[in-house]
């Protein structure tokens, strides 16, 4: 049953890829250009810090798949692409392995496949320090990611229902592993509140995996025979909003969630976060065109933001906090409901320092 969950995300994802949607949350964020603020390419770098962590590039593989034997081969590849390019790589979730240890080569093989990168191990938040060290240790993980992912759970036919004891679970994690830890939402977004007591827990970033790429409700209640969980399709915030909203809580902040190229991951990094990670648009690619085509996307990818950086006067993805950003449409009115003073933006290049919005009471 396990195996076969994890085969209908990823032909759910797909068609969720295939499937044409509305306005972009993502676009609803502009630059503001300034045609003399350029440099010169060989000024540019990609490199990224956060949480002790050195990363030579601001761009992850996100969590996708395993538990089955097409996934365990999707792994493979997506390992390969990753150690071509040096892109991070997050597993997909492990509650398959520990449910059954039989399928713990869908997710060993990036490792196994990619032994010099960086690789970040996926549970969920009821998994116990047992199970958590199980996969640290078959991945020889250097991160742990936690997902929660209240609105996929209440649409999965055998889902969770008990939520009260993910806080204190993660703050046991967190404490209990030797590695960072990273809490992640799996596309419903995470709030200022959310983030705040995740930085009271002991993890060492957020990843706000907002809304705008793959739905996971959605895909749950795809799996039930009447639909009748369509409610949740859309439910939370987008990456873009979360950004916003969870500002200068002193958490470091991932992006993810509607990434399609390297002008939203800019737009990611501009708005604060510190690396920016896709899967779904990686998975239809590598389905369509296998890891040759993966590994010219994500090189491309990368050339694409240096040249944004470039053109921007930005040395490094953190500079691009310094860039003036305009906001547009629902994405200001959020910030207006939510409390964020966001007139700074637009004129943060011209203090000479970053610059992130600031947020009153939020309600």
């Amino acid at each position: 049953m396990s195996a076969q969950r994890k085969d209908d995300h990823v032909r759910l994802a797909i068609e969720q890829q295939d499937t044409p949607r509305g306005p972009h949350p993502f676009d609803e964020v502009s630059f503001v250009h300034h045609a003399l603020a350029g440099l010169d390419r060989e000024e540019v770098s990609l490199g990224t810090s956060f949480a002790g962590l050195s990363w030579p590039v601001p761009l992850y593989v996100n969590a996708m798949t395993g538990g089955s034997a097409r996934t365990g081969a999707i792994n493979r590849d997506l390992a390969v692409a990753a150690r071509e390019t040096g892109v991070p790589i997050a597993s997909g979730s492990m509650n398959a392995y520990f449910k059954d240890p039989a399928c713990a080569g869908t997710f060993r093989v990036l490792r196994e496949e990619n032994p010099d990168g960086f690789v970040l191990a996926n549970v969920n938040a009821t998994a116990s320090v047992d199970n958590v060290w199980r996969a640290v240790e078959l991945l020889r993980a250097d991160a742990l990611q936690i997902h929660v992912n209240t609105a996929q759970e209440t649409a999965m036919p055998e889902g969770d229902r008990s939520f009260a004891a993910w806080p204190g679970q993660i703050e046991k994690i967190a404490a209990a592993v030797d590695i960072p830890v990273i809490v992640k939402e799996v596309g419903n977004g995470l709030s200022r509140q959310t983030v705040q007591l995740l930085g009271t827990l002991g993890v060492a970033a957020a990843d706000v995996s907002g809304r705008g790429g793959t739905d996971f409700a959605r895909i749950e209640n795809g799996r039930r025979q009447e639909g009748e969980y369509a409610f949740l399709h859309g439910w939370g915030q987008s990456a873009p909003a979360c950004l916003l909203d969870a500002s200068n809580t002193g958490l470091p902040l991932l992006a993810s969630g509607g990434v399609r190229g390297p002008l939203d991951a800019a737009r990611a990094l501009a708005l604060g976060a510190v690396a920016v990670g896709a899967s779904g648009i990686f998975l239809r690619t590598l389905l369509d065109g296998g890891v040759p085509a993966l590994t010219a996307q994500l090189t491309r990818w990368l050339d694409q933001l240096a040249a944004l950086q470039t053109m921007l006067g930005a040395p490094t993805p953190a500079d691009l906090t310094r860039c003036d950003l305009l906001l547009h449409g629902s994405l200001r009115d959020f910030c207006a409901d939510r409390g964020i003073e966001t007139g700074t933006l637009a004129r943060r290049s011209s203090s000479g320092a970053p610059s992130a919005p600031t947020t009153g009471n939020t309600r």
